[in-house]
């Protein structure tokens, strides 16, 4: 046997390896067996209690409602507008990326700028949400403008938390090292903040994605 099929042979050997992994991580001791029972509970529940009940209109059962999910799956017009609703939540997450990530890195690296901008920052996120609704139909009209604001609005503010969050979770370190070695500011955000953040960064966008969906009205 020569060199390059020994070589081939531990290359199926090791994703053979790493498949007997993925199995034992789906059958072994990380697996969460307690969801799937937590959900079966939940569904034998609601079909004895909505029988019990027998009453459709306030309380339909639980093949009815899997039937009429099913069905509209298959109907162009909920797609569509299924497909209109997702754009809307990411082009407004987009927008409140875009704008929380700078602001987030900005405060989170500097402390003068972070005491400077907070009582703004604490101030606006604690308006409800739907105050902003006769103002964004006032700014934007009629359409997707108001929604897309509001999406953007509810998830901005998330991502400037936890980006603030991410930057400030970096050691100081890492600072150090950096200006040792004759960094600028620049090369600090660039190579040591932006990368360090992304921790904080991604939970910020995947919390304004939910609170979008929250926000679609």
């Amino acid at each position: 046997m020569n060199n390059g099929q020994k070589d081939v042979n531990r290359m199926i050997q090791s994703t053979k390896m790493g498949d007997r992994k993925k199995w034992k991580s789906l059958n072994g001791k990380d697996f969460n067996i307690y969801t799937p029972i937590a959900l079966v509970v939940i569904c034998l529940i609601w079909f004895v209690s909505a029988h019990i009940a027998d009453n459709p209109f306030l309380f339909p059962t639980l093949e009815s409602v899997l039937l009429k999910t099913i069905d509209s799956l298959r109907d162009m017009y909920v797609l569509r507008n299924i497909g209109i609703t997702l754009r809307r939540v990411l082009t407004g997450t987009l927008y409140a990326f875009m704008i929380g990530l700078p602001i987030g890195l900005v405060m989170g690296y500097s402390n003068k700028i972070l005491r400077a901008f907070a009582p703004f920052i604490n101030s606006l996120r604690q308006i409800p949400i739907m105050a902003w609704v006769p103002l964004s139909i006032v700014w934007f009209g009629l359409g997707d403008g108001p929604t897309i604001f509001m999406i953007a609005f509810s998830g901005i503010f998330t991502i400037i938390l936890n980006t603030i969050a991410g930057v400030q979770d970096i050691s100081k370190d890492y600072y150090h090292a950096a200006r040792s070695m004759g960094a600028n500011t620049l090369d600090i955000i660039t190579d040591i903040v932006v990368p360090g953040a992304l921790p904080g960064v991604i939970t910020g966008v995947r919390l304004a994605i939910g609170m979008g969906w929250m926000s679609v009205i």
